[in-house]
């Protein structure tokens, strides 16, 4: 597994306080440091602001969720590599795929070592790396407890992907998959016989999916996710949710596609989450299984069978 899961979002936020207590109390995130101004590149150019890192109960690595005060959206997000080795190895082969890339080096992200940063061709900026600085998770490595005593909220346990929009899905598949050896979980196409690409779910382990790509505006985030143990944990969250009047956009309820359990909701800021649960594992000899137009809301959303117009049209 050259790339070992996506490692960190980081998005804007309208209102940092707002935004933190989402994270922290509603989700369960742990607070692990702050900044003040610096900056960061971003798709419009340079992104000064207020920062905020959190990492989840179940994640050993400094981070997974960045917060930057000033707007609402994606500003960079980041996958995880085995090694140096493989780092470069992807490096040359961005570069022959002809995709923007650059050298980016330790500090120019908080606990975060030498890596490439690459502007997608549907101009999302991608961060790659192999270091960051390790923490641990809170119940230890040591006759570790199931579960921190201490767990807030949905006691969300790890990052787990993220779904953004292209104009063209099926260039950027072909990144992920040229690039970077990802697979193709689950395709989403107009019609067998003039397959044109609506979306990809895209797979560099085990699981459903690590990284989607959906038909729509360039530059956009539609969700990133959290996963959750099990269908009970998602009801749960749900409940948290409804203590907390979250925005909630759909759920819970179970997809077509990846087969998972689901609730979407929005930050403070009206940035989509979702919590997910579920699904089926994968591997270099799963067959991809393609869904058609037809069939869109089944896929999406199971047991309904119905797409809501906000799911397919609000995007960050």
């Amino acid at each position: 597994m050259p790339v070992l899961r996506l490692g960190y979002m980081h998005v804007r936020v309208t209102d940092m306080d707002e935004a933190i207590n989402h994270y922290s109390n509603t989700l369960g995130m742990t607070v692990v440091a702050t900044g003040e101004g610096g900056a960061h590149i971003s798709p419009v150019g340079i992104s000064p602001g207020r920062r905020t890192y959190l990492k989840a109960w179940d994640e050993w690595d400094h981070h997974s969720v960045v917060l930057e005060e000033g707007g609402v959206g994606l500003v960079k997000f980041g996958y995880k590599v085995s090694s140096a080795d493989e780092l470069a190895k992807f490096e040359r082969r961005i570069k022959h795929f002809g995709t923007t890339t650059e050298r980016m080096s330790k500090g120019e992200n908080l606990a975060v070592g030498d890596g490439i940063r690459v502007t997608l061709p549907s101009d999302h900026v991608l961060e790659l790396y192999c270091d960051m600085d390790y923490i641990g998770t809170e119940t230890g490595v040591l006759n570790p407890a199931p579960w921190p005593r201490d767990a807030r909220g949905a006691a969300v346990p790890r990052l787990d992907h993220c779904l953004y929009t292209a104009e063209d899905p099926e260039l950027d598949e072909r990144f992920w998959s040229e690039c970077l050896d990802f697979r193709p979980g689950e395709r989403l196409i107009t019609d067998p016989s003039d397959p044109e690409l609506i979306g990809t779910w895209m797979y560099c382990g085990q699981t459903p999916h690590d990284v989607a790509v959906i038909k729509g505006p360039n530059g956009k985030l539609h969700h990133f996710a959290f996963l959750l143990e099990d269908w009970n944990a998602i009801l749960r969250a749900g409940d948290v949710f409804g203590m907390d009047e979250v925005s909630v956009d759909v759920g819970p309820t179970r997809h077509g596609i990846t087969r998972g359990t689901t609730i979407y909701f929005f930050d403070p800021s009206g940035n989509r989450n979702e919590v997910f649960s579920g699904g089926y594992l994968t591997g270099p000899d799963f067959p991809t299984i393609t869904w058609t137009a037809d069939q869109l809301g089944r896929g999406i959303f199971y047991i309904s069978g119905e797409v809501n117009e906000r799911f397919t049209t609000v995007v960050t």
